[in-house]
């Protein structure tokens, strides 16, 4: 007997009745179908055996014969249903995935609730073995762009000295146009350069979970321009925020919640009117915005050699950059 396992093709068949005439119509077919003469046979295993094949040889058949015989079985077969015992059906049972282990880290503290705990436990499985698969790790620091235009946010992570793209998500909602926010109320979404910090982040907010940005920021204030609470966060409406939906959000308040507990100080949040190619610079050089976005331009060109966010500070009221030391 000899068990296949083929790629996402893992689990069982199980079959009804051994006298069904269509089952043996099938196996006679698939019999034909055998290598070298060899015999290609369903048995009736209805406790937890493998899908398997037996041949005069007791060769492995490849994946894609495996995935071919199973095709032929669920299509031209409906007698697998139709005649089996109710009890004995045909199922096709998906392969059970080993538990993972998930870090508690406790080098900093940040605010959760009921809700962020159950959220972070429920997704953070699939982003562990999602990460593992991109040689990322959960907890590692996190870096995060987003661009109004294309209506994405890009979550980067930390390998080494360099920044790593993990996913990128669409936004599902955001109000205004492109430019910057000026005014409380303009319903304008924030361009330029923001952080957050554990206090910054909300596990009990309105939508679902969110984390405030920190706008303004001392270039905003120096340029007395007003508002609050914009944030990234949940759901599917937004005045001047950035939503991504509640499971969306999960994903990246998980992993942020991870890399502040496990020692980063904040991470970084820079938001750009577009992806700051020499292309949308020239198509978008009309703006009444131009000059606020060609300051904004070398912390996006910093960023795109180094993969590392730069460090922001505001001099003579313009944005500078620098080496991180964060």
């Amino acid at each position: 007997m000899v068990t296949v396992l083929s790629g996402k093709l893992t689990g069982e068949i199980r079959f009804g009745r051994s006298d069904c005439p269509r089952r043996k119509g099938v196996e006679r077919r698939l019999e034909q179908n055998g290598r070298d003469g060899s015999a290609v046979i369903f048995r009736n295993e209805a406790f937890g055996r493998s899908l398997s094949f037996v041949e005069s040889g007791r060769k492995v058949v490849s994946g894609g014969i495996a995935r071919a015989l199973c095709l032929l079985v669920l299509s031209v077969c409906p007698c697998f249903y139709s005649c089996a015992d109710e009890n004995n059906e045909a199922v096709l049972a998906p392969t059970k995935s080993s538990p993972v282990k998930i870090p508690v880290f406790s080098r900093q503290q940040v605010p959760s609730s009921p809700r962020s705990r159950e959220a972070v436990a429920r997704v953070v499985p699939s982003l562990i073995r999602q990460l593992e698969s991109r040689n990322l790790s959960y907890g590692s620091p996190i870096f995060i762009r987003i661009f109004k235009r294309e209506r994405e946010l890009e979550f980067w992570l930390r390998k080494g000295k360099k920044y790593n793209l993990f996913r990128t998500y669409p936004i599902a909602a955001m109000s205004g146009q492109l430019g910057p926010k000026l005014l409380e109320g303009d319903r304008q979404a924030p361009e330029g350069f923001y952080y957050v910090s554990p206090s910054r982040m909300n596990p009990n907010s309105r939508f679902h979970l969110s984390m405030n940005l920190g706008y303004p920021n001392r270039y905003d204030r120096v340029h007395g321009r007003t508002g609050s609470a914009l944030m990234i966060h949940g759901g599917r409406a937004s005045i001047g925020c950035f939503a991504m939906t509640d499971p969306k959000i999960e994903e990246i308040y998980a992993m942020a919640d991870a890399a502040l507990r496990n020692g980063q100080m904040f991470f970084r949040v820079h938001c750009f009117p577009f992806r700051m190619s020499e292309a949308n610079m020239k198509k978008y050089a009309q703006s009444k915005w131009n000059s606020f976005w060609a300051n904004l331009k070398p912390g996006y060109d910093f960023f795109e050699s180094s993969k590392s966010p730069p460090d922001v500070r505001v001099e003579e009221r313009k944005y500078l950059f620098g080496k991180a030391t964060n």
